[in-house]
């Protein structure tokens, strides 16, 4: 903790710094600096408090401590040996809280997502679950007060996805859904299946941080453009016009068409904000056996052939492998209830990290 408390040392002096800064008139009268500054000021607000009132705990300790020391009086002596019992206690959490707080932020944990889901292993049914969880994710997005839009689907007869992309956007919506990355598997009874035997498919998941043009930039001489007449289901509404787009990255060979919008421009659009993900996400999985060894998190590395996840639908069943979590409220979850899993999958994480600042 030493090294920690040396850095909150700092802290503290530069928290107090932006304090005058906020009530500078200049600095009032000058939003964009201001906005930065009470960024900056509210990042550090909730580990400075804590901080203050451990310094608060350690001395109000040290001074009970010179009490049980120095005393000859047996009711001062009681007195002190229960304040510290009532204290010792409140500085260990504190500890743990203050840990935590200053753990290093994942700096796409604020941004929006698209999230992209595939029917693997087992057909129809693979892409009928496919579906099941793109709904059982916009339900929970919903109880999350986040608003989702379908930016590129490849629907099947049977109703399900052979792909669907959909943008999630809200509030720190990639700190909740970063760890849904991987491959979902499925347990049950499909629909076509007449002998009523139990089917396992799988579905995975792809979760990428939207980034817009600060974040990353892509030389225009990088992208392969081509322009084609989209078609619809079975040959219906055929454009009369090139509305569809192709686009190529060429230094990664990533593709990504659109053909879902009304215009060329608007395919356009949503073709560059797909790709910039895309071809950020592949850079950050270049490094990504890196990244793991760094993290040591017991949650995985993300890689999408992983097996995260299994749910078993004759007995209502969800099993994260990860964690070891396993809830009898599949058709909760189901249902876009899913904070138990995913608060889970955070406290692990941050665990982890915790236990290797101790180590």
């Amino acid at each position: 903790m030493d090294k920690i408390f040396a850095q909150l040392d700092g802290l503290i002096g530069r928290y107090e710094e932006l304090e005058e800064l906020l009530s500078d008139p200049a600095v009032i009268n000058d939003t964009k600096r201001y906005l930065e500054l009470s960024k900056e000021e509210g990042g550090m607000r909730d580990v400075v408090a804590a901080y203050k009132k451990y310094k608060q705990l350690k001395k109000d300790v040290a001074e009970s401590q010179e009490v049980l020391r120095d005393s000859k009086d047996d009711d001062l002596t009681a007195l002190a040996k229960e304040d510290l019992n009532d204290l010792e206690p409140q500085v260990t959490a504190l500890e743990d809280e203050i840990k935590r707080l200053m753990l290093p932020k994942d700096p796409n944990d604020d941004k929006n997502i698209i999230m992209e889901i595939r029917g693997a292993a087992g057909g129809d049914e693979a892409s009928l679950f496919a579906g099941d969880l793109l709904s059982m994710y916009m339900k929970y997005a919903e109880k999350q007060g986040w608003t989702t839009e379908i930016i590129d689907e490849n629907p099947t007869e049977v109703g399900g996805y052979k792909e669907v992309s959909v943008l999630i956007q809200g509030q720190s919506v990639y700190s909740k859904l970063k760890y849904e990355n991987g491959a979902h598997r499925v347990q049950r009874v499909p629909v076509t299946e007449s002998a009523g035997r139990v089917h396992t498919s799988t579905a995975t998941v792809g979760v990428m941080p939207e980034y817009d043009e600060v974040d990353l930039e892509i030389d225009p001489k990088d992208i392969r453009t081509d322009v084609y007449r989209s078609s619809g289901a079975g040959g219906q509404h055929i454009n009369k016009t090139s509305s569809a787009v192709r686009m190529t990255h060429l230094p990664t060979g990533i593709v990504v068409t659109m053909q879902d919008q009304r215009s060329q421009q608007q395919n356009r659009a949503k073709a560059m904000q797909i790709l910039r993900s895309r071809v950020y996400d592949y850079y950050e999985s270049q490094n990504e056996s890196e990244y793991a060894e760094k993290r040591k998190t017991a949650i995985g590395s993300g890689d999408r052939s992983e097996r995260i996840r299994t749910y078993n639908y004759p007995q209502n069943r969800v099993t994260d492998h990860r964690i070891g979590l396993t809830l009898n409220k599949l058709d909760r979850i189901m249902n876009g209830e899913l904070d138990e899993i995913i608060d889970a999958l955070i406290v692990q994480d941050q665990t982890n990290k915790m236990e290797q600042i101790d180590g």
